[in-house]
């Protein structure tokens, strides 16, 4: 199995190459898949992060939420820590930890029942997920056990396996352009 280190440089390779109009064509069609499943219909808060870097892009998701009278937090690092601040409006956002857009005004909310998407480098059919080596998501989760979460990611993220550590939280669903892959047990 290949090691973390390595998947990642494989995936930001992929990432680097890839058009903004591909990201941004490709992030439309699979939001419109994420925004379909009943578990982004029935959240009345969500928790996204703010895309970066080819990464899925998570506006048109915000303004659907938005649309739907949902709330919405975006994270901000703070130490090793994420903070979630509530998000009404992009202005809010400013290049903050690795220039990743992060909220610079907005009330800081900390929601036990909410619908997190969450970003990632990799996942397996397993819904196992190599994050960016910062922990950051899986340090939340583990305080707050009752959200429920969703990956984003391109099909060419989707490895047979990835390695997996007993500190590692997987999403229960992983929406890509093409499919919807529950969490099945191990």
């Amino acid at each position: 199995m290949e090691e973390k280190k390595v998947i990642r440089k494989k995936i930001f390779a992929i990432r680097q190459d890839i058009s903004d109009q591909w990201v941004q064509d490709i992030s439309i069609e699979l939001s419109k898949h994420l925004i379909d499943l009943p578990v982004f219909q029935h959240a009345k808060k969500v928790m996204i992060y703010a895309d970066y870097h080819h990464e899925v892009k998570t506006d048109y998701i915000i303004r659907a939420a938005w649309e739907a009278g949902k709330q919405v937090a975006v994270p901000k690092v703070v130490g090793k820590e994420m903070v979630f601040h509530l998000l009404t409006d992009f202005k809010q956002l400013k290049p903050g930890y690795f220039g990743i857009p992060e909220p610079v005004s907005g009330e800081a909310v900390c929601w036990d029942e909410a619908l997190m998407i969450m970003p990632g480098v990799a996942f397996d059919r397993k819904n196992h997920r190599i994050g960016y080596g910062g922990g950051f998501y899986d340090r939340y989760l583990e305080k707050h056990p009752g959200l429920d979460t969703v990956a984003l990611a391109f099909d060419f993220q989707i490895k047979d396996q990835v390695p997996c550590e007993i500190t590692d939280i997987c999403p229960q669903i992983i929406v890509t352009e093409t499919e919807t892959l529950f969490r099945r047990e191990d």
